[in-house]
């Protein structure tokens, strides 16, 4: 008989020991499709992030927005997320083209609860679903399809400490360095840019 040989913990273990163990609800919550409520939420959700990941792991997180309900639930097992306008660098799109994993986290404003959905994605063309997605007077470029393997409520403590939605928190943005200040010095540009008032104009006639 061999003699039982004593193994260090690993670190995931040793990280884990540091909490309690999670409510069997908090396990219990995470289901593999989007349900009613799930839906109303995100009917509701006029901002959500987009994360992905390239082939090497290396990730990107993206923020997508539009009038509430701007990510249509096709079934309770798809959503469609049109890509609009943006900044043309299309990060996100090139890494569902060789990773097609990803999650999206949906914030309602005023809710302190956030929503996670985590599935396997296809971009296909915007009218390839027959179903309209204009929004601001313009078709999307694309729409990424979500195929839903997990979905569950984040419980509003991240939120609830941010003080997210307090009016009395919100930043008044002339004490911020004008953006275009922070492009000419992350750039390290000769020439100044357009003042911010502008900057907005102009991003405001592409959405």
């Amino acid at each position: 008989m061999q003699p039982s040989v004593a193994t260090e913990p690993t670190d995931a273990e040793v990280l884990a020991a540091a909490y309690r163990p999670p409510s069997q609800l908090v396990l219990d919550k995470v289901i593999d499709r989007v349900d009613e409520h799930c839906r109303a939420f995100i009917g509701l959700s006029p901002f959500a992030t987009l994360a992905t990941a390239d082939a090497d792991g290396f990730p990107e997180i993206s923020p997508r927005g539009g009038d509430p309900g701007f990510v249509h639930v096709l079934d309770e097992h798809r959503l469609a997320l049109p890509d609009r306008q943006g900044n043309n660098r299309v990060d996100s799109l090139r890494n569902l083209a060789v990773n097609p994993r990803a999650a999206l986290l949906f914030f309602v404003p005023g809710a302190e609860e956030t929503l996670k959905v985590y599935g396997t994605t296809e971009i296909v063309a915007a009218d390839a679903l027959g179903v309209d997605l204009t929004e601001f007077g313009r078709a999307p470029k694309s729409l990424v399809v979500l195929t839903v393997q997990r979905a569950y409520f984040q419980c509003g403590k991240a939120v609830m400490r941010s003080g997210l939605w307090d009016p009395s928190k919100q930043v008044d943005r002339s004490t911020m360095t004008p953006f275009g200040q922070v492009l000419k010095d992350h750039c390290r540009l000769d020439t100044p840019l357009p003042d911010d008032a502008t900057i907005r104009a102009d991003l405001a006639r592409e959405l």
